[in-house]
């Protein structure tokens, strides 16, 4: 990631571009869930995806900032910030279990995807029952929409692979 903690052009092209992507593919499709005000969407895919291409921080990035765009952009205000958090950990924790591309196997992506769809899960739930003042009862409910989201992000291991040796990085 260029030279120590700074950030190169690669870099910063990398979480404009994603981050971009990411809100995207989130406001494209979204599913409302009434006991929480929350929402079924894809763009958990493209976290995966660049966690994966780019690594973890700067899937952190890209992930939390383009989740978190989506939210305010479509109105979910009372989700901006612990989605940016949520999504900025699932990011992270996928690229860093992964690890590095080059000695990566299959195995160990889905491991790394597996651990962020439990962030998903365990995040919200956190964040709904306790932060945002839902209760415990209405973010048990919301599981329902957000383990199909976090299974449905295995799309992005699929899509890392795909790009993995065409990206010159």
């Amino acid at each position: 990631m260029g030279e120590g903690s700074r950030f190169g052009t690669k870099e910063l092209a990398a979480i404009a571009v994603m981050g971009a992507l990411t809100t995207v593919c989130t406001m494209m499709i979204q599913v409302p869930f009434p006991a929480t005000g929350g929402y079924f969407n894809l763009g958990d895919a493209i976290v995966v995806t660049t966690a994966l291409v780019f690594g973890p921080v700067i899937g952190a990035i890209a992930g939390g900032l383009g989740s978190g765009l989506a939210d305010l952009l479509g109105g979910w205000m009372a989700f901006v910030i612990p989605t940016t958090l949520i999504k900025g950990a699932e990011g992270y924790v996928v690229g860093y279990l992964a690890g590095d591309p080059a000695g990566r196997t299959l195995t160990k992506s889905l491991i790394a995807w597996l651990a962020g769809g439990v962030v998903i899960v365990v995040g919200y739930f956190v964040a709904e029952a306790f932060f945002l003042g839902m209760g415990v009862e209405a973010a048990a409910a919301e599981i329902i929409i957000n383990v199909p989201q976090a299974i449905g992000s295995v799309v992005g291991v699929v899509i890392s692979i795909a790009v993995k040796d065409r990206l010159k990085l």
